[in-house]
């Protein structure tokens, strides 16, 4: 299997003083094509993580490698970042005076792509995220949902091999989050394009293959998408009394009900297995 993403004991320190170590010894490989979210409480570690994968800030230690291409080698991270890796924000960070076409067509500004050819990609990916007939409006005539497609958009139009999502759908309603994350799962499967998604939203880490689940900067979780009912299970795992349960208190399971006892007990009984 061909990684896209590894990182080798990738460590994070910041502050002089009184340090904070927002990653910790983090070892990991995404294959190409794998759509992976990463979730964890505030403070875990999980946009850092994002940060160092897109060469945004560098490591205190240990490796990002992007394709087999060691970070710390490359001479230009601008250029690197601009052909190489796509980023969508919780807040859409479009430009209010363009409109959704000239937005879109920002990041190909400065790579060897003619203005005809420009037009044509940015026309095709809003056309592509479902905005072929608002291609000429100004942010602030589009819906919040709208405004995070033509930055998805945006994100996919130097045709890079990675995407990263920082909490696409937190600024968003539940309907027009459920939308875009149902746009990055087709996304995902027609142009084989690696997302690796962000999120606190249970419902938008079940849309993934994957997920990582941080906790104080180390990856405390990492298991392919299983049924909606085991996810819960492993979310409820993650909790306050779900540590108190995993930690052996028994008194902890007298609050379940007979069902969700018996199938705590035997997700239990696999992750010890």
């Amino acid at each position: 299997m061909e990684h896209i993403i590894e990182t080798q004991s990738l460590t994070k320190v910041y502050g002089d003083g009184a340090q904070v170590r927002a990653l910790d010894d983090v070892s990991i490989q995404i294959a190409k094509g794998e759509f992976v979210a990463v979730m964890g409480p505030s403070g875990s570690g999980k946009s850092t993580l994002l940060n160092m994968l897109g060469a945004l800030d560098l490591p205190s230690s240990g490796k990002v490698l992007i394709n087999g291409q060691d970070l710390q080698t490359v001479k230009n991270l601008d250029a690197f970042r601009a052909q190489t890796v796509g980023f969508v924000f919780q807040l859409h960070n479009l430009i209010p005076t363009l409109n959704a076409l000239e937005n879109v067509e920002v990041p190909m500004m400065g790579q060897p792509v003619g203005r005809g050819e420009r037009r044509k990609r940015a026309e095709e990916l809003l056309s592509m995220v479902g905005l072929g007939d608002r291609m000429h409006h100004l942010p602030n005539q589009l819906s919040g949902g709208q405004r995070q497609r033509v930055a998805i958009a945006r994100s996919l139009a130097n045709k890079p091999s990675l995407v990263l999502a920082d909490e696409p759908t937190g600024n968003l309603d539940s309907q027009s989050g459920s939308e875009v994350i149902n746009l990055l799962r087709e996304l995902n499967r027609d142009l084989k394009t690696t997302f690796v998604v962000v999120t606190h939203d249970l419902a938008v880490a079940r849309q993934t293959d994957r997920v990582l689940v941080m906790h104080d900067g180390k990856i405390a979780d990492d298991h392919r998408v299983g049924n909606p009912f085991e996810e819960d299970l492993k979310t409820f795992l993650g909790s306050g009394l779900g540590q108190a349960i995993f930690s052996g208190d028994p008194n902890a399971l007298e609050v379940l009900r007979p069902q969700q006892r018996v199938a705590l007990q035997n997700l239990l009984a696999n992750r010890s297995s």
